[in-house]
């Protein structure tokens, strides 16, 4: 399994290169199924996964111009803040056992695998309708979008972030673009910084409260950033927005997966 999970790492690397989001949120997945991760150690694993592999990719956008930083750290501040403290604070003070429905003991390893499973099925959603051009027509320039709204955002953001380890790309994009006015290019490039910002922030928060296998964590990520790099290649020669609606199918598929195994077979897991 463990070749399976590092031929899967790669692919990470490379959607998140081809497609420039949603391919960080097959990280904990990985983990938990392939590598048999504790989902709440794995979500602290995908937050520097995914925060290093992001900030490779943002300081790539970076060197084009198509990272608005100004941006990113007004956009991304609060929701920094609330990655580090959800991970700090709140992920601590949850109690393993949640509640017991007709029998069936709801942990919190089995609420996290769920809740990312639900992530996946809204994000294959937003990439099955593949609606950049949409997104693109809807947004009124110039914005000048409210101060507090912005902060709304950011703290959703950051707790989908902190608790999910999942760098949420597919709702950063069209905030940064119909809540901005970013044109859709630099919208992927500042989206990557902010991830970037609030994963390895979040992953900070973590600090103490785990023993990390620093080795097996370094491998992973490494081979995730080579992925990036192909995938920058392959996305020269191929269009971005249909393999983009292909790996929406793919991520519906594994979300639905995960509902079923955990809520069906749930002493089947590696956790």
């Amino acid at each position: 399994m463990e070749i399976a999970g590092y031929i899967a790492s790669l692919v990470i690397g490379i959607s998140l290169g081809l497609i420039g989001g949603g391919g960080s949120i097959l990280t904990v997945p990985v983990l938990v199924y392939l590598f048999s991760l504790q989902p709440m150690l794995a979500t602290s694993y995908s937050l520097f996964i995914v925060g290093s592999t992001s900030f490779v990719g943002a300081v790539s956008n970076l060197k084009k111009g198509l990272v608005n930083v100004k941006t990113a750290l007004l956009f991304g501040s609060s929701s920094i803040i609330t990655v580090f403290l959800t991970r700090k604070i709140l992920i601590s003070n949850i109690p393993a056992n949640i509640a017991n429905i007709g029998g069936f003991t709801v942990t919190l390893s089995i609420l996290t695998m769920v809740l990312f499973a639900i992530l996946m099925l809204i994000a294959s959603f937003v990439m099955i309708r593949n609606n950049r051009k949409g997104i693109e027509l809807q947004r009124n320039e110039p914005l000048k979008p409210k101060l507090f709204r912005l902060i709304i955002y950011g703290i959703s953001i950051g707790l989908v972030t902190g608790f999910l380890g999942a760098g949420g790309g597919f709702l950063l994009i069209p905030t940064l673009v119909l809540l901005l006015g970013l044109p859709m290019k630099e919208a992927i490039g500042t989206s990557l910084f902010i991830i970037a910002l609030n994963s390895l922030f979040g992953f900070m928060g973590d600090i103490g409260q785990y023993t990390f296998d620093w080795f097996f964590l370094l491998k992973i990520t490494t081979v995730a950033i080579i992925g990036i790099f192909i995938g920058e290649v392959i996305g020269k020669k191929i269009k971005g927005d249909e393999l983009k609606k292909g790996f929406g199918w793919f991520i519906l598929v594994i979300g639905i997966y995960i509902i079923v195994k955990e809520l069906v077979f749930p002493a089947s897991g590696g956790h």
